[in-house]
């Protein structure tokens, strides 16, 4: 058990670290000119969250076998990865810069042929939990007590797979697999509620078998209270459902579908830096 006065210095390191990933989010979707800013940045603190304090990984050896493994189902997202990986050790920060570039291993989305530290290659959305699922059981067979993270896009749980690999996860009890939605409450053709309602999703998690956390996704208190409440539940997959706001941390940016898929421009992230330098004083 942390003692308090310990998890206030986490979590205080924690909220530097993610001003500091949403910055070099912002600097290479700018360098690239496209790319998807929004719910990168909204789900910066969870991720943040994942890598520098609750999962075990490696970035000297990415395949350790005993890993945590991390699937980044809005694979959309993957400015976030890289930066969290890059932060973490798993290559040089200079590498940021060829982020969507031919050759490059930064690409549009994340590849796990091309990059150490990417599980999974993602970018069709709803895909994401099976394999979770998939990863989950075969850890449990072989015996190890590593523990699966899935990140979902809000959007992305209107895909009917979604809800197959919910009723999946539930029917085995994968007490070892994590997902979190990212519920920004935006998708790229405007509100979730207009497209495809997708609420109650606390309750219909629920209905599915999971063990179901409703939080700010931007207090990271509550971030690391769920993470360790999740990783105690037995019998049962636990559901994060991260309240979040598109866009966080800069207020141009901040609840509007209109980022979704598009890079700054260099005045617009002239503005993010002076207010993400403000926010971290």
């Amino acid at each position: 058990m942390i003692s308090r006065s310990r998890r206030e210095d986490v979590r205080i390191f924690l909220e530097e670290k993610a001003r500091e990933i949403r910055i070099e989010i912002l600097r290479m979707l700018t360098a690239a000119g496209s790319g998807h800013t929004g719910g990168s940045l909204s789900a910066a603190d969870i991720v943040t969250a994942l890598y520098f304090y609750k999962m075990r990984h490696r970035p000297d050896e990415p395949e350790w076998r005993e890993r945590d493994r991390f699937i980044l189902s809005k694979g959309h997202a993957a400015p976030l990865l890289y930066a969290v990986l890059s932060l973490s050790g798993y290559f040089d920060r200079e590498m940021l810069k060829t982020l969507r570039k031919i050759d490059s291993p930064l690409q549009g989305h994340p590849s796990s042929r091309m990059l150490k530290g990417v599980e999974i290659s993602t970018g069709s959305l709803g895909q994401g939990l099976s394999i979770a699922n998939g990863i989950a059981l075969g850890l449990r067979m072989d015996g190890l007590s590593s523990r699966v993270y899935c990140l979902l896009g809000d959007g992305e749980i209107q895909e009917g797979q979604v809800w197959e690999a919910a009723m999946t996860a539930g029917h085995y009890r994968l007490d070892n697999l994590c997902a979190i939605i990212d519920n920004n409450g935006l998708q790229i053709d405007g509100f979730c509620c207009d497209v495809m309602k997708i609420e109650p999703i606390t309750d219909k998690w629920r209905a599915f078998g999971w063990n179901v956390i409703d939080i700010d996704g931007h207090d990271m208190g509550q971030i690391l209270d769920a993470l360790d409440e999740a990783e105690g539940v037995k019998g049962l997959p636990t559901m994060i459902v991260a309240r979040t706001v598109k866009g966080k941390g800069v207020s141009i940016f901040e609840g509007k579908a209109k980022y979704h898929g598009i890079a700054p421009t260099g005045e617009e992230l002239e503005i993010a830096l002076k207010e993400l330098s403000r926010n971290g004083r």
